[in-house]
């Protein structure tokens, strides 16, 4: 198995620090709103490399954060006058409803920054007493990029030309620096600001020391795999390196995998222009594994464009599939001989093929869009070989290698249970007496029952409407 690192720009051949395990740490989203579909690339990206680790053997120990302290955070609380901390459990409990829409398994450790605070605190203090960290006046604590030798060495930027293009950006307020690269790890608190304390002041934590510790807390000193968009591979991870590897004196990850932006109607996805997606709303429109077999459609260091054209093919495309799996089950509870011929052994034989065509894709840098090509031809392949006088073992045995294929990639191609308007809207009538009664735990679970049957609702002032995705 080969993949792409961003560290040597090269592919490489994938061995982890220990034999049949890999730590690996994906950046997660800063939770102060509903995610959008840039954040879901990174979710169904990095979900599917780990699925496709464990379905070669290996046991993974997959850390992704949420990020719950940000100036983006504060902002909203203040906005609605509620706490900090109030802002960030609601919209991590919202991320979490959408990665289940998207079939994103959850990590085996979601960590939150403001519990880790005093591990970041420790590790400050580390850097400090080592010489690659200093507090100014105020309290602001500070990296000494100078210090880390090979800093710039996973975004390939020399250290000259930062130094002058750092020199260039100086803005007022950073003169208590010893230099203009270096990057804060504590800062002081401002008025409404939740904050803790530390040694040097009350403040909060930087954004870079977040993931260095906790990385380090759930996974040790060296993981096998860090991952995240490339909008984070400078600052973001050069610092988690400089950090890491300064604090702990260990090479901090070996490989380094990131994926490509994504972009609406070939422009880059931004409110001011109107075309900002949330995951939310395209599940007003999809069933969210449309979503997901969308954005698996294309090499993941491939830049990808997002528009109604490209959805709707990929609504199509996953039909077919899906279609292909409900034939396949049909004639196998259907057929009257549950031996196969030994013609039909061939056929057995034949469709295995497609799992070697599968593989070789997937351990190519994890290259998804010729594994789904692969998932195809195997489609092709059962439409073509399986019939009414199919027996029970070929139609069947068939259907468990597609299935299995999908499931590598998250793909649920069973049909959903076709649901009837009359029971539609015996539910809404139940959800919405939930709702007077104040039992909104049960109102939402009745929305999310709808949901995963391909019912969306929408509360207007007219009432409740229903559509099918």
């Amino acid at each position: 198995m080969k993949l792409f690192n961003t560290l040597t720009r090269r592919k490489e051949e994938f061995i982890p620090l220990e034999e049949g395990k890999v730590k690996m740490y994906v950046c997660g989203p800063t939770v102060y709103n509903l995610i959008h579909i840039g954040n879901a690339r990174p979710m169904i990206i990095f979900d599917t490399v780990r699925r496709y680790l464990e379905y070669k053997g290996y046991e993974v120990n997959f850390v992704s954060n949420f990020t719950d302290v940000d100036d983006k955070i504060i902002k909203k609380a203040i906005e609605e006058g509620v706490s900090a901390q109030e802002v960030s459990d609601r919209y991590i409990e919202e991320c979490k409803k959408d990665m289940a829409g998207m079939n994103v398994k959850p990590a085996t450790t979601h960590p939150q920054a403001t519990q880790e605070i005093q591990g970041m605190i420790d590790m400050i203090t580390t850097l400090i007493d080592k010489g690659y960290a200093y507090p100014a006046a105020d309290g602001t604590v500070y990296f000494r990029v100078k210090n880390f030798k090979e800093y710039g060495k996973l975004s390939h930027k020399n250290l000259d030309d930062l130094q002058s293009g750092f020199r260039a950006l100086q803005v007022s307020g950073e003169d208590q620096k010893e230099d203009p690269m270096d990057f804060v790890l504590w800062k002081p608190k401002k008025e409404g600001e939740p904050s803790w304390p530390s040694p040097w002041c009350d403040g909060r934590p930087g954004w870079h020391i977040e993931c260095s510790v906790m990385s380090k807390k759930y996974l040790g000193e060296e993981i096998d795999i860090h991952a995240g968009g490339e909008d984070l591979i400078f600052p973001h991870h050069e610092n988690e390196i400089a950090q890491s590897e300064c604090c702990n004196g260990k090479t901090f990850a070996k490989y380094w995998m990131h994926n490509a932006f994504l972009n609406i109607d070939n422009r880059k996805m931004s409110k001011s222009l109107g075309n900002f997606r949330t995951v939310r709303e395209i599940s007003e429109q999809y069933d969210l594994q449309v979503l997901r077999f969308f954005m698996l459609n294309a090499h993941y260091r491939s830049p990808l464009n997002f528009s109604a054209e490209l959805m709707e093919s990929s609504k199509n495309a996953l039909e077919r599939i899906r279609e292909a799996a409900a034939r396949l089950s049909d004639r196998k509870a259907a057929a009257v001989s549950a031996e196969a011929t030994e013609e039909e052994k061939d056929l057995l034989v034949s469709a295995k093929e497609y799992v070697a065509k599968f593989e070789e894709a997937m351990d190519d840098d994890f290259n998804t869009a010729d594994g789904l090509a692969a998932v195809f031809e195997l489609v092709k392949f059962a439409n073509t070989n399986v019939n009414e006088s199919s027996s029970k073992e070929l139609a069947g045995g068939i259907l468990d290698i597609l299935t299995g294929l999908c499931d590598v990639l998250g793909l649920t191609i069973e049909k959903k249970e076709e649901i009837l308007d009359k029971e539609i809207e015996d539910m809404i009538a139940e959800r919405q007496a939930a709702r007077k009664a104040k039992d909104f735990k049960r109102a939402d679970e009745i929305r999310d029952e709808l949901l995963a049957k391909g019912i969306v609702l929408k509360d207007t002032r007219e009432g409740v409407k229903w559509k099918r995705a």
